[in-house]
C-alpha cells in the first residue's frame, strides 16, 4: 500500500485566502503585516478533517480530552478529538479568567491535548495548560496549525505545529505600516479598531 502524501498546509491556507497581507492589529495590541486566519479553510469540513489528522499525528499517544483555548480553535479541536477518539471541550473567560463552563469537566489523571489554530505568544494555551493541571490532569502537549511564535515559549510542555510562520510584530507607537499610512484593520472583523 502506498504511503499517503503529507498535507501541504501552507498551500491549503493560501488557496483558501487564510493568509492575509495588509496592516493588522492583533489582540495583544501589536501591529503586523501578515495575519493568518485558518477559519477560512476550516469552514470546509473535509479540509478540517485533513488538517486534524495531521495535527493528531503529532501526538500519537492516547488522549482523553482535547481542549480548545479560543473560539478560533473550537472547530479544529473538535476534529482532532474525533481522530483521537477523545472528548472535545473548550474554555471561556469570566472576568479575564479562563474557566470551564457548560458542565465541562476534566478528571484527575486524564491526558489532555491542547489544540489551537494559531500559536502566537502562548498566553491562552499556557492558561489552558494551567487550568488542566488545576483539575489534576496531565497536559501531554500543545498542537497548532500555525506556530507564529518568535521567542522561546515559557511552557514546559511539548509544542508542535504543522507549519512555522514567525510573526513580525510592531508596537503601535513605532509601526512602519502606520508611518506609510496603510489602513489598519482588526482581523476577523469588518470594523476598524477604535481610535483609527
Amino acid at each position: 500500500m502506498a504511503k499517503s502524501r503529507k498535507l501541504d498546509t501552507l498551500s491549503l491556507l493560501q488557496e483558501h485566502g487564510a493568509i492575509l497581507n495588509g496592516h493588522f492589529q492583533i489582540p495583544s495590541g501589536f501591529h503586523t503585516q501578515t495575519y493568518i486566519q485558518p477559519s477560512l479553510a476550516l469552514q470546509y469540513p473535509h479540509l478540517a478533517q485533513k488538517i486534524a489528522k495531521e495535527m493528531a499525528s503529532k501526538f500519537p499517544q492516547h488522549i482523553d480530552v482535547v481542549i480548545s483555548p479560543s473560539l478560533g480553535s473550537v472547530v479544529i479541536g473538535q476534529e482532532v478529538a474525533r481522530v483521537k477518539k477523545a472528548r472535545a471541550i473548550f474554555t471561556e473567560k469570566i472576568n479575564g479568567v479562563m474557566v470551564l463552563k457548560r458542565d465541562f469537566k476534566i478528571n484527575p489523571g486524564e491526558k489532555v491535548l491542547i489544540v489551537d489554530d494559531v500559536f502566537n505568544m502562548g498566553r491562552l494555551t499556557g492558561e489552558a495548560a494551567i487550568l488542566a493541571k488545576s483539575y489534576g490532569a496531565k497536559p501531554i502537549g500543545i498542537v497548532a496549525i500555525v506556530d507564529r511564535s518568535v521567542d522561546p515559549l515559557p511552557l514546559n510542555i511539548p509544542i508542535r505545529a504543522l507549519i512555522s510562520y514567525p510573526l513580525e510584530l510592531f508596537p503601535p507607537d513605532n509601526c512602519p505600516l502606520c508611518k506609510q499610512k496603510i489602513p489598519l484593520t482588526t482581523p476577523g472583523s469588518n470594523l476598524p479598531p477604535a481610535g483609527h
